[in-house]
């Protein structure tokens, strides 16, 4: 998976910001463990800090996406944020405005010459029928986004199609219209796992996922390129199975 180059100390400042209403230099830290001068190098140098977090007039540093329940400032950074409960309360055309307004908002190209719209109704009934198969389960309160585009400068970019946040897990699922595996589209979706990482902080895990929405029964793991790490790929149908593996509904 893509390194980000962010080191322990650096994770712990931008935590340290985004988990908090404010928070100065010297209690920064205090937290991380780190003097002065190490500090204000981070804060003033680092992507991440640079471009994801800014300082007041009374100087104290806030992050532009919170690392605490709900994520406020994500859905400034996706063509649509809310709950899943918000989501599965609202119909496919209101759902879809949102989406597009969302997305001239962040600046997503809405070019529809490859079937754009097409794909965003496919993703959302995916998640639709995700969810209906997880009767049952207490999910209302997990937040999901469409479209993430995090594109600051040329230092930071992450984008995803879908993110399903839950307690403590964030599900980055990559949706394609396919029923065949290709190894490019796997790497894409485990592309930029290790800055979700960062964004979301030491309280999350993230599962990246390929998607195959005209596959079926289809679940499996497939190693990246260069590495031994395997990532899930799966068709829409079986999605279920995937949330199931990490969060465990079937041992209940």
């Amino acid at each position: 998976m893509k390194k980000t180059g962010v080191d322990d100390i650096e994770r712990g400042i931008y935590s340290a910001i985004c988990s908090r209403d404010g928070i100065k230099a010297k209690e920064i830290g205090k937290l991380v463990r780190a003097d002065r001068s190490t500090v204000n190098h981070y804060l003033y140098n680092s992507p991440f800090m640079h471009e994801l977090c800014y300082r007041d007039d009374d100087f104290y540093w806030h992050g532009l996406i919170r690392q605490m329940r709900p994520h406020i400032g994500l859905g400034d950074f996706c063509g649509y944020y809310g709950s899943v409960k918000e989501f599965l309360g609202i119909d496919e055309e209101e759902w879809l405005n949102r989406l597009t307004e969302g997305c001239r908002n962040i600046g997503r190209n809405l070019n529809d010459t490859r079937g754009l719209f097409h794909s965003f109704r496919d993703a959302r009934e995916t998640m639709r029928n995700l969810f209906t198969d997880m009767d049952g389960v207490f999910f209302e309160d997990w937040e999901i986004a469409f479209e993430l585009r995090i594109n600051r400068a040329r230092y930071i970019r992450i984008y995803a199609d879908v993110l399903v946040i839950t307690e403590d897990k964030v599900f980055s699922l990559e949706f394609k219209m396919k029923d065949v595996i290709d190894p490019d589209e796997v790497s894409q979706a485990a592309k930029y796992v290790a800055y979700l990482e960062v964004i979301f902080g030491p309280e999350y895990d993230v599962i990246p996922a390929l998607v195959l929405t005209k596959a079926a029964d289809l679940y499996t793991y497939k190693e990246l390129y260069h590495s031994t790490a395997e990532i899930p790929v799966c068709s829409g149908d079986m999605l279920f199975n995937l949330f199931d593996e990490y969060l465990g509904f079937l041992e209940d």
